[in-house]
């Protein structure tokens, strides 16, 4: 931990800071050699359930349509940004798909930012610091992101539509808070560089009074993964299985395999899984595996994290396969006992995930024939479901939906 630097905990304030500006030296390594095997050619590989690039088939139940391949282009490295522009499985309660069990599923915050971002040689991070007499008290309004999937200019656009960045994409929230949910890289064009911004912003908010900080998702597993382990077999319910190919298999950029570093990987190692701000229940999935890993949220937290630290591919793996779980609270009968179990665990009035995109729970997707009016497209904000229990918060950017940027609580 670099001197001066934040540390992101549930419940956690911001860090003071001196009226300076400090450069922090960023550790630049070189990135592992990036090799991709998924079976042998000619062959589709065994890996249980997993659903194929692009796609959600593990996601929705069958005879659901599933929607197109994203249009951008894997191989093309995005130039860089600046200035605006899944412990064995615990029987699933009644609700949630019990049939995922055997499917493959598709030291904190550091005050960093990636190379291009800021003027000067290697790695340098410049964050601008307020005086202190200028830092307000007390905690400001509070807003969740849902999830990015590297879509970077999107972000940028929303962020700046709520008023919590500038036109040079620095923090102008003051005291605000901003939590996101999860699920940073995959499928988009530049998770790497949403990391980053993220990485920024939690250091520039937490001068300012405010914090940005981030929970841990699904495809952080999948990726820390992939980077740590590789090809290297793991156990799975339907056979062989390796994070290189389920990286793959579920939009893995190779670009941003690319550009990640040790410090991408220090950080979402050790993001909180959970936490409560404002009596709502922060997590990424729709899922009750949260309760596998203990009964209150420092629990939670500290057995993930400690989970992670042992290096292990089979744990890694589980933490990925559980995380992976989705529409635990979709049923109108069992899913609010679902949402109610959580709360009653954890604290909170609701929970607010991310995770599974609001087309597929609302088993609203666009048609070929062009209608598009049940489209992602008809997404303009958050899903209240589960008896008003629950909020979902992935708009499906994925699939030319919204990346949903929201103040907390909803005047619904």
């Amino acid at each position: 931990m670099v001197e001066g630097s934040m540390t992101q905990g549930a419940g956690q304030g911001p860090a003071m800071r001196t009226d300076t500006l400090r450069d922090f030296r960023v550790p630049v390594t070189e990135p592992a050699p990036y090799t991709a095997s998924v079976g042998v050619p000619g062959e589709a590989p065994v890996y249980g359930e997993a659903p194929v690039y692009g796609e959600y088939p593990a996601y929705y139940e069958e005879g659901t349509p599933v929607p197109p391949r994203p249009a951008y282009a894997p191989e093309a490295a995005p130039p860089p940004v600046t200035g605006p522009d899944a412990t064995p499985a615990a029987a699933p309660p009644s609700g949630e798909d019990e049939d995922d069990d055997g499917y493959t599923p598709t030291q904190r915050d550091l005050p960093v930012i990636g190379r291009g971002a800021v003027e000067g040689p290697g790695d340098t991070v410049q964050v601008h610091y307020v005086p202190q007499e200028s830092v307000p008290t007390g905690p400001g309004p509070l807003y969740v992101v849902g999830d990015v999937h590297g879509y970077l200019d999107e972000l940028v656009t929303e962020l700046r539509a709520q008023g919590l960045i500038d036109a040079e994409g620095h923090w102008s929230a003051g005291n605000a808070r901003l939590w996101f949910l999860g699920d940073f890289t995959d499928r988009g064009p530049d998770g790497i560089g949403v990391i980053d911004l993220v990485m920024r912003l939690s250091a520039e908010a937490a001068a300012a009074g405010g914090y940005c900080k981030a929970l841990m998702g699904n495809h952080e597993l999948l990726l820390i993964g992939a980077k740590r382990f590789g090809d290297t077999p793991v156990v799975s319910g339907a056979g062989t299985a390796t994070f290189q190919a389920a990286w793959l298999l579920n939009g893995g950029q190779r670009t941003d395999m690319e550009r990640l570093q040790d410090v991408h990987l220090q950080w979402m190692s050790r993001l909180d899984a959970a936490t409560l701000e404002d009596g709502h229940l922060l997590l990424h999935s729709d899922t009750t595996a949260y309760l596998d890993y203990g009964d209150s949220i420092e629990d939670v937290n500290d057995t993930i994290h400690e989970l992670l630290t042992r290096n292990d591919a089979d744990i890694t793996w589980d933490l990925f396969r559980k995380f992976t779980k989705r529409f635990a609270f979709r049923d109108e009968e069992t899913g609010p006992q679902a949402v109610r179990e959580l709360l009653g665990t954890y604290g909170g009035g609701r929970v607010v995930h991310g995770h599974s995109p609001i087309p597929y729970l609302l088993g609203e997707v666009g048609t070929e024939d062009g209608d598009d009016s049940h489209g992602p497209e008809a997404v303009d904000g958050p899903h209240v479901y589960a008896d008003g229990l629950a909020i979902a918060m992935d708009g499906g950017v994925t699939m030319a939906g919204k990346l949903l940027v929201v103040q907390l609580p909803l005047s619904d």
